[in-house]
């Protein structure tokens, strides 16, 4: 017996605790997209940065 079955929630129905999370993953997309787009800043820079010191440098 599935847990749908045991609690008698019709699957086609959300159930009342999921509507309560909708902002929830708005918010932590936009916190993954933030964190995405830093790291990628921060690998350009310290890749530049450290293509210019061994340029420099020898």
């Amino acid at each position: 017996m599935s847990d749908v079955e045991r609690h008698g929630q019709n699957s086609a129905v959300p159930a009342s605790g999921e509507e309560d999370y909708g902002r929830l993953g708005e918010r932590r997309t936009r916190r993954m997209r933030i964190v995405a787009w830093a790291t990628i800043a921060s690998l350009i820079l310290i890749g530049g940065g450290s293509t210019v010191l061994s340029l420099l440098f020898g």
